[in-house]
């Protein structure tokens, strides 16, 4: 098999109508903040049960298409001892694996901020497609402020997606590139829908310039939302009507999928914006889905809280969600479905 049919062949199984992808690649910072609110310590055995609960719940494979895990997790095991990944694959979910290092200040350029991990990265890459991972994901993030993201706060985070995402495809691995206008502030829908079609735009002229081909890629962005300190707030109607006017004007119709990521949204908002942009073109030449970590887990966790006898109904919660998100992937999404079973 060709690298290229390689590729291929992960974006024909991570790409499905009614199925999204689950983000478990919390780092150990971030994973403590989660578990904090519950009462659960985060130790490795700890992550671990946590992981294995998510990635063992009956159904969701009817729903989740691939999983973005953290590097500890793909050398974890089961409770039966089989590899987390191992477990993924034999339910028809593709593995994938969080590549980036963490984010710092961009020199020289006040506010704008870069993310580090080329270095070394086709290597690791390597270890990790031998552990079972077929697609990799790097986040880009963008604040917005009076004088940020600056042209070249913008060009920068572009290039750095582009030259991951073009070792990711040498290595026969599918890159997911993410970038993210953050939700904090007091901007404007209109705000956020003028940096994003910046960002998006610069992200395509890099790609291109490296010879990514966008075939074999999945764009996780954020939705164009007003910042959550914005006086007024949208509809769901309006944050689909606005992020589908700056995607068709971005992005190639080339690409497959279209994964939103959730960041900062409720689930049910998360859901309900999804299911709006499915509902307003159901014709869109991409798949228009989700790649959602909090929107999926934050009920999971509450159901859990640590309780080996909570297992069951932590995973009852997974699923309704990712059901939930498949049918708004669908446009078939109403909120009375939340109290529904």
């Amino acid at each position: 098999m060709t690298t290229s049919d390689e590729l291929q062949a992960t974006i024909t199984q991570m790409v499905q109508p009614g199925k999204g992808i689950l983000a478990a690649d919390e780092s150990l910072p971030t994973i403590a903040k989660r578990f904090t609110p519950i009462d659960v310590e985060s130790t490795e055995e700890n992550r671990r049960a946590y992981r294995a609960l998510l990635f063992t719940a009956p159904g969701i494979e009817d729903y989740i298409s691939g999983v973005i895990e953290f590097e500890e997790t793909l050398a974890q095991n089961s409770d039966d001892g089989t590899p987390l990944p191992e477990v993924l694959t034999r339910r028809g979910i593709v593995p994938g694996i969080k590549v980036d290092k963490g984010k710092g200040p961009l020199a020289l350029s006040p506010g704008d901020l870069i993310t580090y991990g080329l270095d070394g990265l086709a290597e690791r890459l390597q270890r990790y497609k031998s552990q079972g991972a077929r697609f990799a994901k790097w986040r880009e993030v963008y604040s917005i402020g009076e004088h940020n993201p600056t042209t070249l706060g913008i060009a920068a985070n572009a290039e750095m997606l582009a030259r991951y995402a073009a070792v990711c495809q040498e290595q026969g691995i599918v890159p997911i590139v993410e970038p993210e206008v953050l939700i904090d502030g007091d901007h404007s829908l209109a705000r956020c829908a003028e940096v994003t079609g910046a960002v998006q735009q610069e992200i395509f002229y890099a790609l291109h310039r490296h010879h990514v081909v966008l075939e074999h890629i999945v764009l996780k962005p954020n939705m164009v939302l007003p910042g959550k300190d914005h006086s007024v707030r949208a509809s769901a109607e309006e944050i689909a009507t606005a992020t589908l006017r700056v995607f068709r004007r971005t992005v190639p119709l080339a690409v497959p999928s279209i994964n939103f990521l959730s960041g900062g949204m409720t689930p049910e908002e998360s859901t309900a914006n999804l299911n709006a942009m499915n509902v307003d073109c159901p014709d869109a030449p991409w798949l228009l889905s989700f790649s959602y970590g909090r929107a999926l887990q934050q009920p999971v966790l509450h159901a859990w809280q640590g309780r080996t006898q909570n297992v069951a109904a932590a995973q009852q919660a997974l699923l309704k969600r990712a059901r939930l998100n498949g049918a708004a992937q669908r446009g078939e999404y109403h909120a009375r479905m939340e109290s529904e079973g």
